[in-house]
Order: C-alpha cells, then structure tokens, then sequence
C-alpha cells in the first residue's frame, strides 16, 4: 500500500511501524534550456490536439501554424533532447511514421527570419527562439487565443471584409484605440494584432470559475482564418495588443443634413443628376440612369454647361438630390459611393468638342431610392452588410 501524498518523518516512521510502505516521491527538475524545449513541444502538443493535425508549412498557413511546423522540424533534428520529449509524446509527432513527407526547401532559421521572429545568436539552436514561452505561461494562458482554422465559408465574408475596409478608407468608419476592456457582441468589428477580425457568433454562454459571465466567439479574421475562442481570452488579447482597435461608425453629428451646427465644417455636397438627354441609348434609361457626384462648391455652378461636358453625356441635367457633408473626406466617400455601385456603371463612350474619346465615369443605372438608401446605410454604419443587385435593381443583404 502506498501513501498518496508526502508526510514528515516523524509520520513516515509511525506508517513504517504499521507496516505501510513509505512511497518517496521523485522530484524532477530540468535546466532552464530544457524547461524551453518542452514548453516549445507542448504549444505544439496544444496545436495538433486542437487541429487534430500536424502544423504544415506554406504561405497559406496561419503565421503561428509555420512556427510550430518549422519547429517541429528543428526538435526532430536534435537527437540530444529526444530522450527528454519522447516520454511527453502521447500524439505520435517524433515518430518517424507521422515526419512530413514534403518540407520546404527554406530552413527553419530563414523562415523564421522572414516572418520576423527573432533567435539568439548566442546559441543557434531551438532553445534560443525568443517567441518559445515558458511552460507556467503557456498553462496560464491555455485559453488566450484559441488557434486558428481555415475559414470554409469565407467567401460569404469576403465582400464584408472588402467593404469595412473601403469604409475605413473612406472616413466613414473609424478604428478607435481601445483603452478598458472591450465589451464583445455579435457583428462587433475589431483590429487585433493588424488583421480586421469579426465577431461573427457568440454561444455558450456560462459563469466560469470567477464567477464572471462568459461565452464562446466565433470570430473571422481579413486572411481567410476564423477561431473558436472564449470572450474573455479575446479580451484579454485586445488588451495585451498594444495597436488593438474597434471599429465603429465615425459620429460626426449630421453626416448627411439639411442643416448643420454652428460647429460642424462643411465638406462638401453629394448630388445625383438625372440626364435630359434625347440621345436614344440614353433616353431609355431616364428613369434609372444617374450621375452621383460629389462637390465643395455650387452645384447649379457645376452644371451650368453641361450639354458641353461629356462628363454630363453632353446634355442638360437635373438635380434629383443632394446631401450635405460635414467632418468627412468627400473624395473618400465618392470613391466608396462609386465602388459599391461599380456593376451598375454605365458603360458609353463620347467625343469631346476637340474629338477626344470621353468615358464618363459616374453615371449609373440605380434607381433614385436606392442611392437614398445606401446615404442612410452609410449614415447608420451598416453599408457593408449590403450589396446592390443591378438585375432586380434593389439592395440584397449579404448572408452570413
């Protein structure tokens, strides 16, 4: 019979005396350099039990991914710290069954350089890679970033992703520097660590062992990566990322209003025309054919000579509706206005008065009320979850 925990002496001789086998527990210790290598062998250990795969190599793999899958390759090599690790390796990764079949010709040192991580000169070899962590950090941190996978359905976000980022470009959105803990919910835009993440789900929800309400993210990342991760660990690494951002509408008080404040500046005027043009190719799209522009002066300044302009099709014009702008870039916000109506550009070519091909570039076949709902989607912020449909002339929500 053995005893389950240690006693004192003075207990060690009474349990002797009853004839109860004393059990003295061995007490393990490594070097500094080993405590390295084993905590390197467990995140990739925690890699594979999440993946339920080996890391691999390649552009396509999630930057982490190339870590462990060079260094996987490098403990392999160092026939020293075998005898260490393979007592730890329950999955199978030294045996020389489960080695990768194709490896990159780039050594580990060169990948890793170019990925930006740092090793010691001091001492080339895998216990020197500066982003190994210890082995208390890595268990106090189990839970901080979940790894990522490929997303599958990632194209059903691309144009999501593309759209926030011509909203950041355009100044209709902001990324906001985040300087407490973030409260999280579902359609949340975040920057962490320089890739645009999404918070796509949240599930699951429990009291953990803080006593504090918690939840499962189903978060997608701009390079085609998603991760299933508490709320709590991405909070903690939104705070841990110095740059980290949340990405949010720009409140510039009446974006698009019919009257401004005594303190807002004003940039400029959206205006959408309609051509009068008795052109056969153009008349017949009157009631779906517009021009939107956008100007810092007068707009009954600006088309003053339109029949001369082929910018104006070389025809008068009315102005159907205007928008006034206030704190926003207005060339940003025209070119995101155009993007977003890009399949519906009107696609004609004209002579100027000297001769030259012209191909106007802001005419386009949406209806006036679609133009005046995409202003308030833009307003609202929620321009991005929307497409236009040029064949049924109408916007379509994207699906998720």
């Amino acid at each position: 019979m053995a005893k389950s925990k240690l006693f004192t002496d003075e207990d060690d001789a009474l349990l002797a005396e009853l004839g109860v086998e004393v059990e003295q527990k061995k007490m393990v210790t490594h070097t500094p350099q080993e405590e390295r290598v084993i905590a390197g062998f467990e995140e990739i250990q925690k890699f594979v039990e999440q993946n339920r795969r080996v890391p691999e190599h390649g552009e396509d793999k999630d930057i982490f991914e190339r870590i462990y899958a060079a260094r996987l390759d490098r403990i392999r090599t160092i026939q020293e710290f075998l005898p260490l690790l393979v007592p730890l390796d329950k999955q199978g990764l030294l045996a020389e069954s489960n080695h990768p079949k194709f490896i990159e010709d780039t050594d580990d040192e060169t990948l890793l350089a170019q990925l930006g991580i740092a090793i010691d000169s001091a001492e080339d070899d895998i216990t020197h890679l500066k982003y190994v962590k210890t082995r208390e950090q890595i268990r106090a941190e189990a839970d901080y970033i979940a790894n990522r996978t490929p997303c599958t359905d990632f194209t059903l976000y691309k144009e999501l992703f593309n759209t926030i980022k011509i909203d950041l470009e355009a100044g209709v959105k902001q990324a906001k520097l985040l300087i407490k803990q973030a409260e999280i919910a579902e359609n949340d835009w975040f920057i962490l660590n320089g890739q645009i993440a999404y918070i796509d789900k949240t599930y699951n929800e429990f009291v953990n062992n803080d006593d504090r309400e918690d939840m499962r993210l189903r978060v997608i990342f701009d390079n085609g990566t998603e991760s299933n991760l508490l709320m709590r660990s991405m909070q903690k690494a939104l705070l841990k990322d110095d740059t980290a951002r949340r990405i949010i509408p720009i409140n510039a008080g009446p974006l698009f209003a019919d009257e401004a404040s005594d303190d807002d500046l004003n940039s400029g005027t959206i205006y959408v025309l309609r051509s009068l043009s008795e052109q056969p190719e153009i008349k017949q799209y009157a009631s779906l054919l517009h021009k939107i522009g956008v100007t810092g002066g007068d707009v009954q300044k600006r088309i003053v000579n339109a029949k001369l302009d082929p910018t104006f099709l070389l025809s008068d014009v009315e102005v159907v509706a205007t928008y006034e702008l206030y704190h926003i870039d207005r060339v940003k916000l025209e070119n995101l206005v155009h993007r977003f109506f890009e399949e519906a550009r009107l696609d004609i070519q004209l002579n100027d008065r000297f001769g030259h091909p012209i191909n106007p570039r802001e005419w386009f076949l949406v209806p006036l009320f679609v133009i005046d709902e995409v202003v308030s989607k833009i307003k609202d912020g929620s321009l991005h979850r929307y497409r236009y449909d040029i064949g049924s002339a109408c916007l379509r929500k994207l699906d998720r």
